[in-house]
This record gives C-alpha cells, sequence and structure tokens, in this order.
C-alpha cells in the first residue's frame, strides 16, 4: 500500500466517522429533546431510575456486541480459513490480533494508552467522572480485535470502561451533577459485566468492591435496573455457547472442606505469582526503547509461541474451562503436540500445569505489548485449571471421592478474588454462573483465603498502587477523597499583584495604594517566582519616604516557605500547609508564578463538599 493510499485511507475513516456521527446526531434530536422534557418534569429519583434503564440497555447491548463480535470472529478462522496445520494458526492470528490493534491505535485514535479499570477509576476521582466519548467505542473495536483473533486477553474490563463511558456521556449530556455522572457511570460498567456473564449481582457487586471504592451513595436503584436490564438482554440474545455458564457440579459435601482450604491457599499463593509476573512484564516493555509497533511485534511473536505450544491460551479460554468443569479434561489436548501419544493421567496433570503457570505471562504480555483486554479471564481461566490440577493430583495421590467439578469452578473464584481484589464479585459471579448456589460455603471458603493472602502481600491492589500513591484515585479514606474533588485551578487565587525584583520601595508602595493583598510576588524578567514581601512585615518603612527610592525589593522580600506545583493533588498541598504552618502559598508552573493558594479557600470548599455528601 502507498503512503498516498494509506493517506487516503485514513481520511475516508475518518469521513465515514463524521457523518456517522452527523447522522447520529440528527437521529438523536427526538429522544434528547424527550428526555430533557423529562428531566425537567420528573423528580431526581425518577429521572435516575429512567436514565439507569437507558443507560443498563445502552451498556448491556455494547457487552453483547462485543461477545458476539469475538464469537463470530472465532468461528471464522475457526470454520472458514482453512490451513494445513494447526500450528501455522496459531503462529498468525495471535501476533496479527496484538499488531492490528496497535496499529489502530496508532491511526485513528491517536496512540492513546490509558485502558482497563484503572482507567475508570481515574476519570472518577481527577476528571469528575467525565470519560471521553471516545471510549464509547473504542474498548469494543481494539478487544474483538485482540481477543477475537487470539490474543489470551479477557474482555470483561473493555466492556466495563465501555459501559463506564456510556454511562458518564449520558450524564454529561443531560448536564447531571458529579454525585448523579458517578452512580451512570457505576451503571453503566456494572450492565456491561451482567451482560457478559449474565449475572446481574455479580455486576453490581463489581460496581460496589471496585468502582465506587470510598464514594458514598444512598441511590442504589438504578444500579439495579441497569444489571437487570443487561442481564436480560444478555440472556435473551446470545447464544448458549457464547454465554460464561456451567451446567454439570456435584453437590456440596461438609467432608470435602479440607480440598477446598488447600485450594484456598493454593489460589492465593497463585494470584500473587499472577500479580508479580504482570508487573514483571509491564516493566519489561515500559523500559523497552521501542516503538509502539516493534513492542506489538515482539509481544505477539511470544504470544503466539505460547498458543502453538499450549493452545488453550489461545483467546479467552472459556471452551477449555468447560471442557475441564465437565469432566472432560482430555479434550484440550487434542489441538496439541500430545495428541500424538497415548493419553495418561501424567501428561494432563503437566499440561494443565504449565498451562496454569504460563497463562499469567501470555495474559499480560498481550495486554502490556499492544492488546487490549483484562485481567477479568485470565484470572478466571487460571482459576480453572488450577482447580483442575489440584484435584487430578488429589486424585492420583489416592484420595477419594475428589470434587473436580467443584474445584475447577470454585478455583476460578479464588483466583480471581486474589487478582482482582474483588471476593464478593468473584464468589456471585461463579454463583450466578453456575447455578451454584449451595456451593456458596466452598466459595466463600476459598476466594476468602486467597483475598487474604492477596492483602498480605499489598494491602492495595497492586495495579493501583502508583495511582494511590500519587493520590490520583479514591481509597477508602473518604475524607481524603472529597479532598481529591478539589481542583487546584479553581481554588488558586490568580489575580496577583507583582513587582520586579531589580525594583525599589516605591514601586511596593504604589501597588499597596491601588491593591487590596496581604502579601506581593516578587518575580524576574522571566516572572519566575523570586520571594514574597508581606504587608505587614514591611509596614515599618512603609511611613519612611525617604527609604522610597533606596530601599531594594531584595531587601524586602523573604523566600516562601514552600511552594506548590500547578500538578499537585489537594492532599499533598495541604501537607504542605500543615509543615509549614502558613495561610497562604505561591504556585507555580515550570518556575513560573501563575497563582497564590490558601488553606481558607480550601476549607471553606471542602465543608461544601463534605455537607453535600452528606445530604445525599
Amino acid at each position: 500500500m502507498t503512503r498516498f493510499s494509506r493517506i487516503r485511507k485514513h481520511h475516508s475513516f475518518f469521513r465515514f466517522k463524521k457523518e456517522f456521527e452527523q447522522y447520529s446526531l440528527k437521529s438523536a434530536k427526538s429522544y434528547e429533546l424527550l428526555l430533557h422534557w423529562l428531566h425537567s418534569k420528573l423528580t431526581r429519583n425518577q429521572f435516575l431510575l429512567l436514565s439507569g434503564i437507558f443507560v443498563g440497555c445502552t451498556a448491556g447491548l455494547a457487552g453483547v456486541l462485543l461477545k458476539s463480535l469475538v464469537h463470530y470472529i472465532h468461528y471464522i478462522i475457526t470454520n472458514k480459513v482453512h490451513f494445513q496445520t494447526q500450528l501455522i494458526f496459531y503462529m498468525i492470528f495471535p501476533f496479527l490480533g496484538i499488531v492490528l490493534t496497535t496499529l489502530v491505535v496508532i491511526w485513528f485514535f491517536k496512540g492513546q494508552s490509558r485502558k482497563g479499570i484503572p482507567a475508570i477509576l481515574h476519570e472518577i476521582a481527577q476528571n469528575s467522572s467525565n470519560i471521553p466519548p471516545v471510549k464509547m467505542y473504542s474498548q469494543i473495536l481494539q478487544s474483538a480485535i485482540t481477543v477475537g483473533l487470539g490474543g489470551s486477553a479477557g474482555l470483561e474490563s473493555p466492556i466495563a470502561v465501555t459501559g463506564a463511558a456510556l454511562g458518564s456521556n449520558y450524564a454529561k449530556t443531560y448536564k447531571l451533577d458529579y454525585k448523579e455522572r458517578t452512580l451512570l457511570l457505576a451503571a453503566g460498567a456494572t450492565a456491561g459485566i451482567a451482560a457478559a456473564f449474565n449475572a446481574p449481582i455479580a455486576g453490581m457487586m463489581f460496581a460496589f468492591e471496585i468502582l465506587l471504592t470510598g464514594v458514598v451513595f444512598s441511590d442504589f436503584l438504578p444500579l439495579i435496573v441497569a444489571a437487570v436490564c443487561g442481564s436480560l438482554l444478555s440472556k435473551i440474545i446470545l447464544q448458549e455457547e457464547v454465554l460464561f455458564h456451567f451446567e454439570s457440579r456435584n453437590p456440596f459435601n461438609y467432608h470435602n472442606v479440607p480440598f477446598y482450604l488447600v485450594l484456598g491457599l493454593l489460589a492465593g499463593c497463585y494470584a500473587r505469582y499472577y500479580v508479580v509476573i504482570s508487573q514483571k512484564v509491564e516493566h519489561f516493555f515500559h523500559r523497552l526503547k521501542w516503538t509502539a509497533l516493534q513492542k506489538a511485534i515482539l509481544g505477539g511473536i511470544i504470544v503466539s509461541a505460547f498458543c502453538v505450544a499450549l493452545p488453550p491460551l489461545f483467546g479467552e479460554g472459556y471452551t477449555s474451562v468447560k471442557s475441564l468443569a465437565s469432566g472432560h479434561g482430555e479434550i484440550i489436548l487434542q489441538n496439541s503436540f500430545f495428541r500424538y501419544f497415548p493419553i495418561e493421567s501424567w501428561m494432563l496433570i503437566a499440561f494443565t500445569g504449565c498451562v496454569c503457570l504460563l497463562k499469567a505471562f501470555a495474559a499480560s504480555v498481550t495486554i502490556q505489548s499492544g492488546g487490549n483486554g483484562g485481567n477479568f479471564a485470565p484470572s478466571l481461566f487460571a482459576g480453572g485449571f488450577l482447580g483442575f490440577f489440584f484435584a487430578t493430583v488429589c486424585q492420583q495421590v489416592g484420595f477419594e471421592n475428589v470434587p473436580v467439578t467443584n474445584l475447577v469452578i470454585v478455583g476460578m473464584a479464588g483466583v480471581m478474588a486474589g487478582v482482582m481484589y474483588a471476593p464478593l464479585t468473584a464468589i456471585f459471579l461463579i454463583a450466578e454462573s453456575s447455578s451454584g448456589y449451595d456451593l456458596f460455603i466452598p466459595l466463600m471458603i476459598v476466594a476468602t483465603i486467597s483475598f487474604l493472602m492477596a492483602k498480605w502481600f499489598s494491602p492495595i491492589a497492586p495495579e493501583l498502587k502508583e495511582l494511590v500513591k500519587a493520590g490520583k484515585v479514591f481509597t477508602k479514606a473518604h475524607d481524603k477523597n472529597i479532598l481529591l474533588l478539589l481542583k487546584l485551578e479553581e481554588l488558586m487565587d490568580t489575580d496577583i499583584q507583582r513587582v520586579n525584583k531589580e525594583s525599589y520601595l516605591r514601586e511596593v508602595i504604589d501597588l499597596i495604594k491601588v491593591g487590596n493583598k496581604n502579601l506581593i510576588a516578587v518575580v524576574d524578567n522571566d516572572q519566575h517566582l523570586e520571594g514574597i514581601i508581606l504587608i505587614d512585615e514591611i509596614r515599618p518603612v512603609l511611613f519612611e519616604p525617604e527609604l522610597y527610592d533606596t530601599v531594594t525589593v531584595k531587601k524586602l522580600m523573604r523566600r516562601p516557605p514552600a511552594i506548590v506545583g500547578i500538578n499537585d493533588n489537594i492532599n499533598l498541598v495541604i501537607k504542605k500547609f500543615e509543615d509549614v504552618q502558613v495561610w497562604t502559598l505561591p504556585v507555580v508552573q515550570e518556575k513560573r508564578l501563575i497563582g497564590f493558594i490558601s488553606k481558607t479557600n480550601i476549607l471553606n470548599k471542602y465543608r461544601a463538599l463534605l455537607q453535600e455528601y452528606s445530604e445525599a
């Protein structure tokens, strides 16, 4: 393809995109007018309930669309595209998935890199729950290419981001405030997760445990109706083979509790292993001084090699987990090199163990090298294989009546609880997906042990640790979360009285005559901050005219006790105030003075927000 044809194709895409948006805008005007009218007539709670239905249906359809799209791509490449050997199949498609996703991001989405659940939490805390409109469709396209062509990642995180973006932009369209915008953002993500798994309660638990951490709400009806809408659409539209669902399982027997206790410990250890591998792979690609396309090529080669050696690592892998749960573990060996040998128990143990260990690498490389996906599905996949591995080992050792199916199902909840730091989501997700409500006891045992082990290793989810340290996302400390809602640009005073450091006292006197400030900034010729002059400190010389043209500003000024950077979060600013015990500090950007921030403004705004959230 020539450079001219690439440019023409690039521009034709954006022309189509612009025309589609214009058409959508025209067709949307009628129902938008209706919703604006309803917004003016209905009470707040009534409109939020109606909004929850609309957002839930839209996000649910987005989730159904993505699952169906990936299922269709899998169907095409496995049934319509013929290769002489499976080896070539597994070598080509995962590589293409990661590389094509990277090219799509570079060409059409301007290289935007922030993705996954941390991106939603960042927007809630730092951008007043305003998610860019591009997220309403970019995640669907990117993850469909990555996972559809065999990338070893999950679709649930992209679905959650898409649903959150739909809820956020819906709220923005109808000019809802921050609390309502955050609630509908969470409702969209809830509906997306509910649609992905046909699990409405798990969708709500996901919102409570992960998205709304540190956010206090009393209005949960929009979340409920959104979850119901997403789950219903999934049940109605998606075919049974697309759904994450397990039919066969064994009744719970309390004599098997020791198995679940040991599995909980194994799940906790594996979850920590998974997290460490993810971090190491992330740091490797981050330190690699290559272009995005070069990283994608490397990642594609690695993931393809994994899929050639261990075919269950191809795509989400839910089909393989279903095979294990149904008692047909030998099926997962069919496309591997082991199919050429008589199947024996030790082969199945070795194979499932290798798949379990390498899934952490495959998923991390897929995501970090340029693919789009999340850790939802990989953690469930790894948990299922871990449970089967443990159950098979127990059988070989000599234990009788080992609940293999239950250990596969419960293992999924254990690893997910430790990787995602979301035990309730894991428990209800597996209970709903397997109709295994009588398995609540083993689910709670395994998920709780795994989660507690994960918390022991790291109190904060590792993928959020840097954001928490920088004060970029909410934590369970409610007071600090409210402070994070305060924006430095909105609180600082930019009406500054300033004087050049080479000037004399007379210019300071002239500023005092026309101003009402208690301090004056001293700057150089480039407006870099040199110091400050406090009016109270120079009062003795104000009434001595003979000093006006002899005393320089340099002699009058003093260094500020601390300086606030324009990118500092409010928690850090408060700490600076406490350290130096003053009421006003200068704010600089690249050493240039841009304003002053006062403790009084921060406290007044904080009190107003605290009252607002207390009333909510």
